[in-house]
């Protein structure tokens, strides 16, 4: 694996386990087998480097729901997979990094635009890509507000999930919204 990215795992790993008030430098150096320096020549600064570890997680994520496009889905359960994918892709130690820098760019203002900037072009593409994998209507504003309080909710089950095992009623609520989703559509063909 090369340099780079060892280091942005290692920044995953401390960022999700240590929170940013504890993630440092040095730490992600150790744990990616690296020097110091070896970071400082692949990041310009600690806010350079977790964000782009975030980046790296959050471009991932859209691109797995990007590629839910070319999957082959049993009749009747299109909706429901892409629903489930979406809300399990905000379980996990990768959700929670995210988490992490996201709460503390909220406060900090060095980190706040860069993660902001970050946030509404990552999730601008994972809004759009939602309406086309469930082939609905991006021009109808129900459709739209309906799209954007389903991903809301994927991101605080998330919230929840990172507290308790609410699996179960994770999967109710994904069932329920793809269903409020599957009535949205003009196209009915799965």
């Amino acid at each position: 694996m090369a340099t780079h990215q060892r280091i942005l795992d290692a920044a995953l790993d401390v960022l999700a386990t240590r929170g940013w008030r504890h993630a440092s430098v040095a730490e992600v150096a150790e744990r990616a087998g690296v020097t110091r320096g070896a970071v400082q020549h692949h990041f310009k600064d600690r806010e350079g480097l977790f964000t782009a570890a975030v980046q790296q997680i959050m471009d991932s994520r859209v691109r797995e729901v990007e590629n839910l496009q070319h999957a082959d889905y049993p009749e009747g359960e299109r909706t429901q997979a892409i629903v489930r994918t979406v809300v399990e892709l905000h379980q996990g130690q990768m959700f929670t990094a995210a988490l992490q820098l996201c709460v503390a760019a909220s406060n900090d203002p060095i980190l706040r635009p860069r993660i902001a900037a970050m946030e509404l072009e990552v999730g601008a593409r994972a809004f759009w890509t939602l309406i086309e994998l469930l082939r609905l209507d991006g021009n109808d504003r129900t459709v739209r507000t309906t799209v954007q309080a389903f991903l809301d909710s994927a991101r605080g089950l998330g919230l929840a999930g990172m507290l308790n095992d609410d699996s179960r009623r994770r999967g109710y609520v994904a069932d329920r919204w793809a269903e409020m989703l599957d009535e949205l559509r003009t196209d009915k063909r799965d």
